[in-house]
């Protein structure tokens, strides 16, 4: 018996030896992920919003998320803007970097620091909330816990332009940064429209990157990526590694991989008939938008000054990879209230101070629902134009008006409401399995109002 032990021993240690190798020298993509994952999410906290990094983790990190990520340990450089995970604080490492004006990047692949500038952000001082009587009929309903939902953290209300009414969870204020994650998709369908007008691009442009020149992707225009009708194979499923979590925690360089994406197989449909919801396709869209420019930090600054500038969203980071290419379907982070400015530019049809910033009819279009959307959730222009989370019986905003969305994960959205001349903000960490809907607090709102 002793020296069947001793074999079984000797078994379990060279099994444990194997193991631990494998973790240094390959660890499973899965890994990776989830370590480049918790490096990224507590470098822009920490960076952007000024966050506690074991907050950020507990919170942000592993509460909601998938189990091996409480397994995951993560260490802040500040002096030198880098942060660091490892699982059991010993594999896979994974790392981000904060630039300052950029916010962090993942480099998931080693290499040096990504060597793109950062563009200098000044600290802009926040207007005051009205105080009036809407402000007081509205204290009831942003009072509501029911109606604000799991982990909400903040919510801002404009009406006519004007800030009616606000609240925010503990530990965050109107000056927090907060990641607006798949929102920033319409941001990215508004910089089009700018593009547009200034005579850059057009929404029918094809033949948008050299490697699909040669083949039937050619045919894919911008429009047809702005309606999530490219024909490009993706998969955007979370929780696992997928061509989504692959591209934003593995890949040093996002649109390279993103591009890469073939067509879906012949089924009849021409490109532009499916719909098919892909973060890769904004990826993509953003690196085109950036390759009109000399220089990729060209078409950030372009997208700085002649979009964000002109809203007033003062306090906006749009995120790069290691690259230099803005993550445009994911990453920028601005406070509620900037989050609201862009609502109101939606709702004024592309205006500011009179200026009109797009072509006369891109708003229109871009809130008009896409043939390949069946459900007529989704519009021409990266934009939603059902209520997220909707439910079945739902076949348009169920407080009976006219409604588009900006909709991101974990709880993120933006409700303009257009008849009622009104824009609803409501931030969060709310996980998706929760299935948050943030139809009922504008619905609220909206009878506050009136009443």
């Amino acid at each position: 018996m002793a020296k069947v032990f001793k074999v079984l021993g000797l078994g379990l240690l060279a099994t444990l030896v194997i193991a631990l190798g494998w973790l240094t020298v390959a660890p499973p993509d899965l890994i990776r992920v989830a370590t480049n994952y918790s490096a990224k999410i507590v470098c822009s906290n920490v960076f952007l919003a000024g966050r506690r990094a074991d907050t950020v983790m507990e919170v942000d990190v592993q509460a909601p998320g998938h189990p091996i990520l409480g397994f995951i340990s993560t260490s802040v450089d500040r002096p030198s803007g880098e942060v660091r995970s490892r699982l059991l604080g010993l594999f896979a490492l994974g790392r981000a970097v904060h630039r300052p004006g950029l916010g962090c990047a993942n480099v998931p692949n080693g290499g040096d620091r990504p060597a793109l500038t950062g563009l200098t952000v000044e600290d802009v001082p926040a207007p005051t909330p009205l105080e009036t009587a809407l402000a007081a009929a509205l204290e009831p309903v942003l009072a509501d816990k029911d109606l604000l939902g799991s982990g909400w953290r903040a919510v801002v209300v404009l009406q006519d332009g004007k800030i009616i009414g606000e609240r925010y969870a503990d530990g965050f204020t109107a000056q927090t940064p907060l990641l607006g994650w798949s929102m920033a998709k319409t941001v990215t369908g508004a910089l089009v429209g700018v593009m547009e007008k200034d005579g850059l691009t057009t929404r029918e442009t094809t033949g948008l990157f050299p490697a699909w020149k040669d083949d039937a992707r050619a045919k894919v225009s911008v429009g047809d990526m702005l309606g999530m009708a490219s024909s490009l194979q993706w998969n955007e499923g979370y929780g696992t590694v997928s061509d989504v979590t692959r591209m934003l925690y593995l890949e040093n360089d996002m649109a390279s991989f993103a591009t890469k994406a073939g067509l879906q197989p012949a089924t009849g449909e021409e490109i532009g008939d499916i719909f098919n919801y892909s973060s890769g396709t904004s990826v993509a869209l953003s690196a085109y938008l950036q390759s009109l420019f000399p220089m990729a930090k060209d078409g950030i600054a372009y997208m700085q000054t002649r979009l964000l500038d002109p809203i007033g969203m003062e306090s906006a980071i749009v995120e790069t990879d290691a690259t230099g290419t803005m993550v445009g379907g994911s990453y920028i982070y601005a406070t509620a209230r900037d989050w609201a400015k862009f609502g109101q530019f939606l709702l004024q049809r592309g205006r500011v101070n009179g200026d009109l910033l797009v072509p006369q009819d891109y708003v229109a279009w871009m809130t008009s629902p896409h043939k390949a959307s069946q459900s007529g959730a989704y519009g021409q222009g990266h934009i939603w134009l059902l209520p997220p989370n909707r439910r079945h019986n739902e076949t348009g905003a169920p407080f009976g008006h006219n409604a588009w969305w900006l909709a991101g994960h974990d709880g993120q959205s933006v409700g303009i409401v257009p008849d009622k001349n009104l824009v609803v903000v409501r931030m969060g960490l709310t996980p998706s399995k929760l299935k948050y809907r943030p139809a009922p607090l504008t619905s609220a709102i909206i009878e506050a109002l009136e009443n």
